[in-house]
């Protein structure tokens, strides 16, 4: 299709992803594109995934998105951190947190001064230094246009998707009802022309977008594309979920509590709590962990649990001919670090700035597979690292301790060990910060850092780390509470 003008985008499947995909297409290229999305009401979605990173507010500032119409829709909630509790050891319990910890000089950034403070006993933990770190201890929150607050968000996702349909039509995607039969190609490229409904209708288009979760209809069971398995590393497959009544304290982050085949979740939103189990179905059977996860959620379940099975990994192309996969067609890291929803996101808003309106070209698919790919494997690494730095005693937890890890991950775990060194490169979602907190929660403590703490004597740190956490401490004591400030944010 070299040359072939790209006006007619098909989307196949609905969901989360590909009424992402609909909304941010037709908002922004809207005028120059004709793009139809055929879904089945018959066919349910994953839907498990109720929580984002700060990513999501920059694609919604980019569609114009609302915030508080948003969150009346969606029925959410702010998210501040995730909160890892016995990960490296039982009764350990560390925050990754969305916002920067103390402040950086251009030597070094701020944790290579800490560390040197700490070495002479005038630091505390590192989270007293973080804002967003404090908020979300105190379970408080605020926002407002001149609030400087680092923040992601929980919601419905089936609340989500239905929101961003109607933005979508709004803007005049065409949704067509029906399930796929058959995928046509043509004999002599291979790529496809058209989705062949159950009903006949024949749904021709130039381009096409692959959001039919985990069996990818079109990138897999139609052009063949191939899967990477990433099961080595992240051998967790199967998750039940169940949605529970309110209870408790509406936090503003997602709790992460390790067990010994794996992890749950805990995600409050305004009028429920979703919660699930994650796991290997190696180490832990499927009833096992559904008897597990509903002895230890907190209040009534509002559905009956759901077994979700999936296999860690990525399909070898993102861009194969002329179809882009989105969402859980495109592979699946594990919904650790709350990845899922982001690269979509960011897969459909690369797809926009590199747009082949004028025509399909190899170098154009080429670039794109290759900023997917690269992306995907430092999240694959970062969400590795949570399990590889573990002391628990269970065989899962053992065997995690025991694998053998990607060099690029190997490499970075060498330089904060030998010098406390943690970066984040061009192409790289997590920053420093992420990196820090999640390694020494982990129980990772860097031999050697930076001299700038050096250069600023014990008193001199132990003063300024002192007015540092004193002016967060201020600023969070009057901050209102999550709960109210939701209540107040989201009234009509």
């Amino acid at each position: 299709m070299s040359g072939q003008a790209v006006r007619k985008v098909v989307i196949a499947g609905g969901g989360t992803a590909g009424w992402c995909a609909a909304a941010a297409l037709s908002k922004l290229l809207g005028p120059l594109l004709d793009i139809t999305l055929v879904e089945s009401e018959e066919i349910g979605i994953v839907g498990v995934g109720e929580a984002t990173i700060p990513t999501c507010r920059t694609f919604h500032h980019l569609l114009g998105i609302d915030e508080r119409e948003f969150l009346r829709a969606t029925n959410g909630t702010f998210k501040l951190a995730i909160a890892f509790e016995d990960w490296a050891r039982k009764g350990d319990r560390y925050i990754h947190s969305f916002g920067e910890m103390g402040k950086s000089s251009w030597m070094a950034p701020f944790h290579h001064l800490w560390l040197q403070a700490r070495a002479e006993g005038v630091a505390g933990p590192i989270g007293e230094y973080g804002f967003e770190y404090q908020a979300a201890e105190a379970g408080k929150f605020q926002t407002g246009e001149n609030a400087r607050i680092n923040y992601a968000y929980h919601f419905d996702a089936g609340l989500y998707g239905r929101f961003l349909r109607g933005i979508s039509e709004k803007a005049g995607v065409k949704r067509v009802e029906g399930r796929i039969e058959t995928v046509a190609q043509d004999p002599e490229s291979g790529f496809i022309t058209e989705l062949v409904l159950q009903s006949g209708e024949r749904i021709a288009g130039d381009l096409f977008i692959d959001c039919t979760g985990f069996h990818g209809l079109l990138i897999e069971k139609t052009l063949k594309t191939g899967y990477e398995d990433w099961s080595r590393w992240l051998p967790t497959n199967r998750a039940v979920a169940v949605q529970t009544e309110s209870h408790g304290a509406l936090t503003p982050y997602t709790r992460a509590a390790a067990h010994d085949a794996g992890w749950r979740w805990r995600i409050p939103l305004q009028n429920r709590v979703g919660n699930g189990l994650v796991y290997c179905s190696d180490y832990l059977s499927d009833d096992a962990a559904r008897d597990r996860l509903l002895s230890l959620v907190d209040a009534p379940a509002l559905i009956e649990p759901r077994l979700i099975r999936y296999q860690t990994g990525r399909r070898l192309k993102s861009w194969n001919r002329n179809c882009v996969t989105l969402g859980l067609s495109s592979g699946f890291i594990e919904p650790l670090e709350s990845t899922s929803i982001h690269l979509f996101q960011i897969g459909v808003t690369r797809l926009i700035q590199l747009f082949p309106l004028a025509g399909i070209t190899d170098a154009l698919v080429d670039h794109y597979n290759a900023l997917s790919r690269n992306e995907l494997e430092k999240v694959r690494d970062f969400v590795i690292l949570h399990y590889a730095l573990n002391e628990r005693e269970e065989p899962f937890w053992r065997d995690r301790r025991g694998m053998t890890l990607p060099d690029t991950l190997i490499e970075r775990i060498a330089l904060f060990t030998e010098s406390g060194i943690a970066y984040q490169a061009p192409d790289d979602l997590f920053r420093v910060d992420s990196w820090v907190q999640v390694m020494l929660g982990q129980r990772l403590e860097p031999k050697r850092w930076h001299p700038v703490g050096q250069m600023m004597g014990r008193d001199q740190m132990a003063a300024a780390l002192g007015n540092l956490k004193g002016g967060i401490a201020r600023a969070v004591a009057g901050m209102p509470t999550h709960e109210d400030f939701i209540r107040q944010y989201c009234a009509v």
